[in-house]
């Protein structure tokens, strides 16, 4: 099993650091490779995804990627900052689905920004369409304004698309995810206004009759976000566009007490997948050690489940986290009275002593 490991930017490379320390020592065959991507390839190539690291992606089995990005590269033109890696990386790759799960652990009830009673036993899976809609749509740029309230002046401009065969897929994917979970999907979209989220709710409802087994609601944007503050566990799995999945992720990563906690797929057809951390590079504490790196711990986790056949060693990992928060030990972002307040490393070690323990406990009995 070929992973590309893509540490990036900001805190990219701490976090990832802890996420390969665990898989080493679960005593699987794994070739790791690294390669520079974002704001560190650029810095030693000229481009965020050199040739190199697309065809280093193209041939791995699975890739764990940092985060890229950094307030210094603002100013570069557009194609040559940081995020366009990961951009690219989707395109290349045809990476379409995007999976991010924001679960509760029982341990973090108290971490969420709800009340405890609103997020125990908490587990959404949101489902972004991510190849799609105004982060890709063409036309786009600056212009004179033609039209519109100014004419004469200059104007920005994108396009919000997405084609039939881009809907169909994802909703795919959103039903068969649900026959697996709670057997309920919530489309998301902006039907009221925006012509191409009518599209999505025709094309959504048209595949739902394919699967007459999962129960099938729509929703705006606008109310998802306030159904998720207000009633989280109402929903199984949401499935949206790009830019709204981008959003209501972001949102719902806070109901499990922290971003830090949040772990993402982006799978292509074929399973073959990138995973990531939801969170950002977070370069103000960046070389300071106190990232949260459960989340990639965890994306790591989800990489052994869906691309490399080993859900064995998924569940170790993630057994091994639920273990270490039950100890009380929290990086900052999760910390609270009463707990053990530790840094990157220090939970990454405690993650690995677990998987540690267990496999001499299986090895015992």
């Amino acid at each position: 099993m070929k992973i590309a490991v893509l540490p990036g930017d900001g805190i990219g490379p701490e976090i990832v650091d802890e996420a390969v320390k665990v898989l080493k020592v679960l005593d699987l065959s794994f070739e790791l490779e690294s390669a520079p991507v974002g704001g560190a390839a650029y810095e030693a190539s000229g481009h965020p995804l050199p040739e190199a690291t697309l065809d280093l992606a193209k041939a791995a089995d699975a890739v764990l990627f940092g985060a890229v990005g950094d307030w210094k590269y603002d100013k570069l033109d557009r194609p040559l900052r940081p995020e366009q890696a990961i951009l690219g990386l989707r395109k290349h790759l045809g990476l379409f689905a995007n999976f991010r799960p924001a679960i509760c652990y029982e341990q973090l009830t108290h971490a969420s920004s709800l009340k405890p009673e609103l997020v125990a036993g908490l587990d959404i899976l949101i489902i972004r369409e991510l190849t799609g809609d105004i982060y890709f749509g063409q036309p786009r740029g600056r212009r004179t304004a033609v039209d519109g309230h100014f004419p004469g002046t200059e104007e920005a401009f994108d396009t919000m698309r997405y084609s039939r065969p881009e809907i169909e897929r994802i909703a795919h994917v959103a039903f068969q995810a649900a026959r697996k979970r709670g057997g309920r999907v919530t489309s998301v979209d902006k039907a009221n206004v925006l012509e191409t989220f009518q599209f999505w709710k025709d094309v959504v409802t048209e595949v739902h009759a394919q699967y007459p087994d999962v129960q099938l609601d729509h929703m705006y944007v606008d109310n998802a976000a306030m159904q998720l503050v207000k009633a989280p566990k109402k929903f199984d799995v949401i499935v949206t566009g790009n830019m709204f999945g981008d959003i209501l992720s972001d949102a719902a990563a806070m109901l499990t007490g922290s971003i830090g906690m949040l772990p993402s797929a982006s799978l292509d057809k074929n399973n073959k997948g990138l995973y990531e951390p939801s969170h950002g590079s977070a370069p103000d504490i960046a070389g300071k050690g106190i990232a949260n790196p459960l989340a990639t711990i965890l994306s790591a986790a989800m990489m052994l489940r869906f691309s490399l056949n080993q859900p064995q060693a998924a569940d170790r990992i993630e057994s091994a986290v639920s273990a270490v928060l039950s100890a009380g030990l929290r990086t900052p972002d999760i910390w609270s009275e009463g707990t053990h307040k530790v840094g990157t490393r220090e939970m990454g070690d405690a993650v690995v002593d677990a998987i540690v323990k267990t496999t001499k406990g299986i090895t015992k009995s």
